[in-house]
């Protein structure tokens, strides 16, 4: 082998090395459930859910994975959001209906591995009978908008 091609490739392997550590280096480790690290959810959702991140920022800007845990009875009202969610659930139910009014009876009742995708700007709503953990992947930052501005928990009433 020639000293170019050795050098070329010497090149290439340092190249690769560092563009791969860039994508990698600020994922987490593996993690188990009992390893997240909750804490209350944004303000911009009703109060009583919990959020733990998994990856990404979702105040920042690019991916982010988030879980929410709901208690039993939790609802959110018809919002939207500016970019695609990707959700499944992780435990318990979670209800999920588009449109602008609350229809409990149109509502897709998810189970544990049930999964949907709400497109970016779908009014949407949900609702837990007895209480989920849901995951989210999504491109930050998090914005929601209620359909009815009433309906913001950070709305000045």
């Amino acid at each position: 082998m020639t000293m170019h091609a050795v050098l070329a490739r010497a090149v290439a392997l340092v190249v690769f090395a560092g563009t791969a550590s860039i994508g990698f280096a600020d994922m987490p480790g593996p993690m188990n459930p009992d390893e997240l690290k909750w804490g209350p959810a944004p303000a911009k959702l009703p109060a009583g859910a919990q959020l733990a991140v998994l990856a990404g920022d979702p105040g920042g800007t690019g991916p982010a994975t988030v879980r929410l845990k709901f208690p039993a009875g939790y609802a959110i009202p018809p919002h939207w959001h500016p970019t695609d969610e990707i959700v499944t659930v992780i435990s318990g139910d979670f209800s999920v209906g588009m449109g602008d009014t609350v229809d409990k009876k149109h509502m897709k009742r998810l189970k544990p591995g049930g999964f949907g995708i709400v497109p970016a700007t779908m009014h949407h709503y949900a609702w837990t009978k007895t209480g989920a953990i849901v995951q989210i992947n999504l491109m930050a930052p998090f914005m929601i908008t209620y359909v009815s501005p009433a309906d913001d928990p950070t709305a000045k009433k």
